[in-house]
């Protein structure tokens, strides 16, 4: 079994932190390799966004995890590589975790998820599938609130992913948000933070944090602002 990191991307890469990803993994997963794709997409089009449901045809490996390229890793991964090989999938429910916001896939209580952190291995290939064929053929798109006005995104990859999740009946092992932190909705947590997933910075108090919990005397503690 081979173990790795992918990522993809398309576009000018000049404008992307790939090297403060690359960076990060080394620090605390410096044998594992991570390979960056970069794929034949329309820069700036949400579409493009459908090209990651061929993420487990692009890996070289047997067990993969995907990151988006605006994440920052900040603590061993190990346990979930396990909980995808036992699982076939391990990943974060999203920051807003209703996939009825794609009015034209879902009216119900189905679950989105985040896919810029995934887990996964051969065992979920139905789900992959399902995703790539509904990428093609589902209107995904998303209807939000930005300071009050409704904007409307012509397309997301999360919507078909979490129907092919529903279609299949697949149940992945669901990871708490310190393995996919988003600042910008997560206001508060317990630590220690896995990944970071903002084009931001973390800032140095979480690097401070993430070295108290590294200490085996440590004790979980709560966090906000």
């Amino acid at each position: 079994m081979t173990r790795g990191i992918l990522s993809i991307y398309w576009g000018d890469e000049s404008k992307l932190p790939i090297e403060r990803l690359k960076t990060s993994v080394k620090k605390f997963h410096p044998d594992l390799p991570h390979e960056i794709i970069k794929i034949d997409a329309p820069s700036g089009q949400a579409s493009s966004l459908n090209r990651k449901s061929e993420i487990l045809d692009l890996s070289p490996f047997s067990e993969t995890l995907f990151l988006d390229l605006d994440t920052v890793v900040m603590g061993n991964l190990d346990y979930g590589f396990e909980k995808a090989k036992t699982f076939g999938l391990a990943l974060a429910i999203c920051e807003n975790p209703w996939g009825r916001r794609y009015s034209k896939i879902f009216s119900g209580d189905e679950v989105e998820y985040n896919t810029g952190v995934i887990f996964f291995t051969n065992k979920s290939q139905d789900v992959f599938d399902r995703w790539k064929k509904l990428a093609g053929e589902v209107d995904s798109e998303m209807v939000g609130v930005d300071n009050g006005q409704i904007f409307r995104m012509s397309a997301n990859d999360q919507g078909s992913f979490a129907l092919a999740v529903e279609q299949t009946g697949f149940n992945p092992f669901v990871l708490p948000h310190n393995w996919n932190f988003r600042p910008l909705w997560h206001r508060s947590f317990f630590g220690p933070i896995k990944i970071w997933h903002d084009y931001s910075d973390p800032p140095p108090f979480f690097d401070e944090i993430n070295a108290y919990y590294s200490k085996t005397d440590s004790v979980i503690q709560f966090h906000q602002g």
